[in-house]
């Protein structure tokens, strides 16, 4: 199996991660995530088709939204949190609490 892609912090650009979170099953995704616990892809979104979640696992690592690493056959994955924020403060707790926020309006 060929080795996962994850950028570096410094190489998160800000576009990417916009475009990764714009989509709908993506926001959903990171917003299961943001408890920070690891969890195993197939149990994150189990109303969604396996045969489009690869596109959505790739382009949330590759952006780096996301770090997913194997374990035999199974993909792990974990919200890079502490790595947005450090290259966007406030930035994903923003984009995760707009649902709160628009309830309230």
């Amino acid at each position: 199996m060929a080795a996962l892609h994850h950028p570096d912090t410094a190489d998160i650009e800000l576009v990417d991660v916009l475009a990764a979170l714009g989509h709908p099953v993506r926001l959903r995704i990171a917003r299961a995530l943001a408890s920070g616990q690891e969890r195993f892809c197939g149990e994150v979104v189990p109303d969604v088709p396996k045969s489009s979640m690869t596109h959505h696992w790739r382009t949330l690592r590759e952006s780096g939204v996301i770090r997913q690493r194997r374990d035999g056959r199974r993909l792990y994955i974990t919200l890079r949190r502490a790595d947005l924020e450090a290259r966007f403060p406030g930035l994903l707790d923003t984009v995760l609490a707009e649902p709160a926020r628009a309830a309230h309006r």
